[in-house]
């Protein structure tokens, strides 16, 4: 696996190389990393709490990518990007740790996955506030369509009934929401590798006031409790954002983003192997009708004939009508 496209801003209109093992691996990676943090974020917020297992996951994958960003070919950032690097570190990594681990201190870690998969409504709604981009009318059937279906997630509950921890996964959908937002300038002149690097440092470093309380909880924990979060910084965040940036730059965006819509359902399947969590069917049919509008909301409408067949050159005074020059 080699990472030269990782150092280039993504561009959607550039050809991309044939997928191969080595792609469908990282994607498929990626979807499983990902997956798998709601569960261990159940269980090592359990052993260590929200704050030491914020700033515990944040500081590993820091370290990890300031060890890999060398060989990766990531950039100093411009000083003019720093405010907005800044937005997307306490965004996307520091409100949003600290939000959906207390929220799954409350709710179930496969209902937490299918709560998160509405954070792309809250994106596309929050460019079109402040973006200029356009909301059309199938961003409005697809934002309802979504948040109708966590609305449903939220309200099911299977066994015990509605939970406040529901809404704080909600809140933590909103923030990596305005992080995708965020990012949107910052991915026209750096990497989405380069991207998330910066933000995870600048998240980082929101979070040190965590890092005392961090110490003491340490030094009293056993190291199983520790376990969970040295996985979350390693491989979710670290590694995920590494084979991520690997699979994007070498695959079309719809079906590397696509992809992602799967990120929801591998979290059941992930909870219920190592959590023995059995979702309730309410949550399911809420979680389904969140990925529907999640769909809609990303589905580009199909070119129209005449937009997309090539207009021939208009025909100059050095040459006849229908001949080429």
């Amino acid at each position: 696996m080699t990472f030269r496209s990782l150092r280039k801003p993504l561009d959607a209109r550039a050809p991309r190389a044939p997928r191969g093992l080595a792609t469908t691996a990282a994607l498929a990676g990626t979807v499983v990393l990902w997956a798998s943090a709601f569960p261990a974020i159940r269980v090592g917020v359990a052993g260590l709490g929200i704050a030491t297992l914020s700033f515990l996951r944040l500081a590993v994958a820091s370290l990890a990518l300031a060890a890999v960003a060398p060989f990766l070919g990531v950039r100093l950032p411009r000083a003019r990007d720093l405010p907005l690097i800044a937005l997307c570190g306490v965004t996307g990594m520091t409100a949003y740790q600290v939000l959906l681990n207390w929220g799954e201190v409350h709710v179930p870690a496969g209902t937490a996955g299918l709560l998160i998969a509405a954070a792309p409504v809250f994106s596309v709604l929050l460019a079109g506030a402040f973006l200029a981009e356009p909301i059309t009318r199938r961003v409005v059937v697809g934002s309802l369509t979504a948040l109708a279906g966590a609305a449903v997630v939220s309200l099911g509950g299977g066994s015990t009934g509605f939970s406040p921890g529901a809404l704080v996964v909600l809140a933590a959908a909103l923030v990596q929401g305005a992080y995708h937002c965020a990012t949107k300038p910052l991915l026209r002149r750096y990497s989405g590798l380069e991207v998330a690097a910066y933000a995870m440092w600048a998240g980082t470093l929101f979070a040190l006031p965590l890092a005392p309380h961090t110490a003491r909880t340490i030094a009293a924990a056993p190291v199983d409790a520790l376990v969970p979060a040295v996985y979350l910084g390693l491989l979710p965040s670290a590694l995920g954002f590494v084979i991520w940036g690997y699979a994007v730059a070498r695959l079309p965006l719809a079906t590397s983003t696509g992809a992602l819509y799967l990120v929801a359902p591998v979290a059941l399947l992930v909870a219920f192997g190592w959590l023995n969590e059995v979702p309730h069917p309410t949550e399911l049919a809420g979680g389904a009708v969140t990925v529907l509008g999640v769909v809609l909301l990303n589905r580009r409408p199909a070119p129209r004939p005449q937009d997309a067949a090539p207009r021939p050159p208009a025909p100059t005074a050095r040459s006849a009508p229908g001949k080429r020059t």
